[in-house]
Order: C-alpha cells, then structure tokens, then sequence
C-alpha cells in the first residue's frame, strides 16, 4: 500500500538515475554476480556500474547506443549483457532470490503449488530482427512469453516462444521445472490449458480455472490473478512493453531480470 512511510523507504533523490542500485540491493546482488578471474586484464568498470547501464535499458526501454554518458560504454554494456545472459547468470541469479524471499516471509524454499500462464507482446515495429508470430487471439504479431510462478507471484521459470504457438505449448514449463523445484504438486491455469497434452505431461495436477457462468466483463479469477499481478509489475518495465529484440534469448533474459529486480527490492528493504 503506497503510503508516505512506502514512499520514503523508496525514494531515490540521492542517487545519479532513479533505476541505480542502492547500497543495500546491491549488497542482495554482488554475491550472486560473476567473480573477477585472477588472471587477465583489470576491469575497467565496475559490475555495479555496468548493471545500472542494463537496468536502465530495462527500465527506459532506450536504445543501447542511447545509454547516458553517466553509465559506461554502451558497447561494455551490452557485451556484458550478452556473456551474462549466455551464461544463464540471470536464471540463477532470479532462482537464488526466490528462494530468499520465500525464507524471509517464512515459507518452505520449495513451492508445492504454482500458476502458469501467457502473455503476447507485440513486435517491436516493421523491420525488427528475429522470428515473430501472430496470435489471431489476441490480434498480436510478436512473441509470447510463458511465466511459471509461485502462489505468491515469484517468478520460478520462464520461457519466449513465437505468437503463433497455442499457449498449451507452456507445458514444457512445468517438464523443466521438475529439475529446479521437484516438489511442485499442483498447477492453476486458464482455459487455454484444458486437455491431455498438459493434464497428463507430468505429475503435477493442472487444476483449470473457469469464469463463472454467464460472467461478462472483467472480473478477478481466484489464483489466477496472481500471475496477472506479476506479468503487470513487469510490464513497468518499458523494454518489454513490445518486443524489440532479435534474439529470443535478449527477450527472455530482460524479463527473467525484470521480476528478480522485484524481489532485490524486496529484500532490499529494513524488517
């Protein structure tokens, strides 16, 4: 709840771009970070500095080459973001803060129950690399990304996949999520989900959530509303308003990062 008292523990007057790190997320962040080698040349900036850059990115929805003079080169920034994201530093970075959030409310690290669902978002614009699809659903000519989360909204996998595919395809979701978070048991999904190909996939039971009966308009779902909530906290986020990426690696990568960024705020924050 946005309160004066909220508010204040959020500001960020002191700091060069509202989307920096404080001192405390980036006390969650640096242990999770890529360790200097002791061999080779020094870094010439900070993992600090070059996070900011990507997180301003992520925030602004800018252009690389658009990045402030403040922040290092935009070549830096983005090289660092492409090794990071090959090397899946970001996946086990969002893992390990899911679990931390999960421990500080007092929750088992494990989840047992999860919410599942998709999202379409459009392409970037005409002439914007990589492969694309339409969803005639949505009337959306772009990608479409696949969330798994916790009961309490934590991102516990993700997955980018043409327009085109039937969101039944986010099955592979919970294949893989067996290796990261074996106890999961029960799944919560809409409609689009109903039938064999994911009630049966796996072990996990697919509970499917109808509407109620002659229900028009809007209305909130039980559980469901949960991942609504998530995928609205990341479409803050001006990066991922559209699709601007060539690569489907660049596109998840910046919406994995953009749900941990939720959580380092979270546990950013004095008890």
């Amino acid at each position: 709840m946005w309160t004066p008292a909220a508010r204040a523990e959020l500001v960020r007057e002191t700091l060069p771009y509202a989307t920096c790190l404080s001192d405390a997320e980036w006390a969650v962040l640096a242990p999770l970070l890529t360790a200097p080698a002791r061999t080779g040349r020094p870094w010439l900036w900070s993992q600090r500095a070059v996070l900011d850059g990507i997180l301003y990115v992520l925030r602004t929805g800018c252009a690389w080459r658009h990045l402030p003079l403040d922040f290092p080169p935009w070549g830096t920034v983005h090289r660092w973001f492409l090794r990071w994201a090959e090397a899946g530093v970001f996946e086990r970075l969002a893992h390990a803060l899911t679990l931390a959030d999960r421990e500080r409310v007092g929750r088992e690290a494990g989840p047992t129950g999860v919410i599942l669902d998709a999202q379409a978002a459009r392409s970037g614009g005409v002439g914007v690399e990589g492969v694309r699809g339409y969803d005639p659903a949505k009337r959306v000519v772009g990608r479409k990304r696949h969330a798994l989360t916790d009961t309490d909204g934590r991102l516990l996998m993700a997955a980018v996949s043409p327009a085109d595919l039937h969101d039944s395809h986010g099955v592979a979701l919970l294949r893989a999520s067996r290796q990261l978070w074996p106890f999961l048991a029960h799944c919560f999904a809409d409609r689009a989900y109903r039938g064999e190909r994911v009630g049966t996939a796996t072990a996990i039971t697919v509970e499917i959530v109808e509407p109620e009966d002659r229900q028009i308009g809007f209305a909130v779902q039980p559980r469901r509303w949960v991942i609504k909530r998530t995928l609205g906290w990341i479409g803050r986020c001006r990066r991922l308003a559209r699709d601007h990426e060539a690569t489907v690696s660049s596109a998840l990568t910046f919406f994995v990062l953009a749900a941990a960024m939720v959580l380092v705020r979270r546990l950013a924050r004095p008890l």
